[in-house]
């Protein structure tokens, strides 16, 4: 075997880690930030936090305040011509994996003057984007691992995938106090995501034995610690490491791909706007079902990592029932109905699924009625 592994890149993780923020700037080369968030992140206190810490340390900097829950690629042209109006800078991704999907495009785009949005296709070829420090708020999405963002075309309604090798962030900064405020249900829909990257890169084509590694790891730490921060938002070992199984989720799947599961969420985001892990929560169970012939080793894993017994041979069983306690404890599993998805989408979400470049990765590959099939028994 022969394997080649680009390296993520680096780490600063412990709790009061950002006030390191000013100093991972500076070792850019750059005096200047320019800090791209969601547009709720304000009312908890860490935006004014981050911009203290930069004015006290003498960095130029500015915040752009216009990423949505989904972000999409007018959001991200509009983010980019203010970028190239502030100037050259070191971007600082500050929030869930929505403002770290939109700061990667938004960066790149800013690098290449003449480019819209709508050309991500095109993109991965183009000049290079402004360096990036990535500070997430959220332990689930992994997206400081890796150099590309899934946003949304509202031109065609399909996730689209943007980004750059110049725009994998240089610095992943991971301070877990960033997350005590967490609210439950976004808990849980981003803990469920990160445990997800975890089964799906165990189970997809491109796994390979550092993905795996990163990956079975990521299963134990998120599915012993989700539960625990779940419960309790203050627990700051939970949120430590819970945080720490997220990035190495996100350390895998980077390496990986994913799978079915996320090609259906993908496609339900795309088209009702539910969060992402609630999306994924919906189907899980079932994907891993259909996929299990083709995936027992993986899932056999998957369920050691989790802790449950296999010493009956019976480790996709195994793997899926531990699915279902965990989203169990943390409500998130419902219905597609709740979701806002009719009947009448069913057929559509079936192919946008199975047409997402993720899904090629599934270790049993679908035909769009299969995932018809399915969808009509989650609805």
């Amino acid at each position: 075997m022969r394997l080649s592994v680009e390296p993520s890149g680096r780490l600063e993780f412990g709790p009061g880690v950002l006030a390191g923020l000013p100093g991972f700037v500076a070792e850019l080369g750059h005096d200047r930030a320019f800090v791209i968030t969601d547009r709720g992140l304000r009312a908890t206190g860490i935006v004014g936090r981050v911009e203290r810490t930069l004015a006290a340390a003498g960095l130029a900097h500015e915040v752009h305040e216009d990423v949505g829950p989904n972000p999409s690629t007018v959001e991200l042209d509009r983010g980019a011509a203010r970028l190239r109006g502030f100037g050259n800078a070191v971007v600082v991704a500050l929030g869930g994996g929505s403002a770290l999907d939109a700061a990667k495009g938004i960066s790149v785009l800013a690098g290449n003057p003449d480019a819209v949005a709508a050309d991500a296709d095109t993109l991965w070829s183009a000049a290079d984007g402004l360096p990036i420090v990535a500070v997430p708020t959220t332990a689930g999405t992994g997206a400081e691992t890796n150099g590309f963002g899934v946003v949304e075309d509202l031109h065609v309604r399909r996730k689209v995938y943007i980004g750059h090798s110049s725009v994998l962030p240089r610095i992943a900064v991971l301070d877990p106090e960033l997350t005590l405020g967490l609210p439950a249900p976004v808990t849980a829909s981003t803990g469920l995501d990160a445990l997800v990257h975890g089964i799906e890169s165990l189970a997809s084509r491109g796994a390979n034995p550092v993905s795996a590694a990163y990956a079975t790891q990521a299963v134990s730490m998120v599915s012993r610690w989700l539960p625990v921060a779940y419960r309790d938002g203050a627990d700051l070992e939970a949120r430590s490491r819970l945080m720490l199984g997220a990035h190495l989720a996100g350390r895998a799947l980077t390496l990986s791909g994913l799978g079915l599961v996320h090609g259906i969420g993908h496609a339900l985001t795309a088209r009702t706007g539910t969060p992402h892990g609630v999306a994924l929560a919906a189907v899980l169970e079932e994907v891993m079902t259909f996929s299990a012939p083709a995936a027992a080793s993986a899932y056999e894993t998957a369920a050691r990592a989790m802790g449950v017994s296999t010493v009956d041979g019976g480790g996709a069983d195994a793997a899926i029932a531990a699915v279902r306690e965990i989203s169990g404890s943390i409500g998130i599993k419902r219905p597609l109905r709740e979701l806002g998805v009719t009947r009448e989408m069913l057929p559509a979400i079936a192919e946008a699924a199975v047409a997402d470049a993720v899904t090629k990765n599934s270790p049993r590959l679908p035909a769009p009625a299969e995932v018809l099939d399915l969808l009509q028994a989650v609805h």
